[in-house]
């Protein structure tokens, strides 16, 4: 009986069931210094004036470069299964009230 070999370039990952859930965001900002960048995932809630950061990443250049890639890759293959993704034109910045009414009380 031949025995298995591991493979010594296997990652083994451990997802944790409080982060499997994700955590929802629709704004990220991205700021760097020489040395990293940090991305902040950021929910924007509707009638809510202030925003919290939800996540934040650091990373080096380096691996903020294959981050980009690898998204760029997964989008065409997004794309090529499911369709363009369309980008309708938005303001510079998010509207804070989502086109929803205010709530009253």
């Amino acid at each position: 009986m031949a025995e298995s070999k591991k493979n010594p370039n296997q990652l083994n990952i451990e997802l944790p069931e409080e982060v499997a859930e994700g955590i929802y965001s629709n704004l990220a900002i991205i700021s760097h210094s020489h040395s990293e960048f940090v991305v902040d995932f950021i929910r924007l809630v509707p009638n809510v004036p202030k925003a919290k950061v939800k996540s934040r990443i650091i990373l080096t250049p380096q691996h903020a470069k294959r981050l980009m890639a690898a998204l760029v890759d997964n989008i065409k293959k997004y794309e090529a299964q499911y369709g363009v993704i369309e980008e309708p034109e938005q303001p510079p910045f998010p509207p804070m009230n989502f086109n929803t009414p205010k709530a009253q009380a």
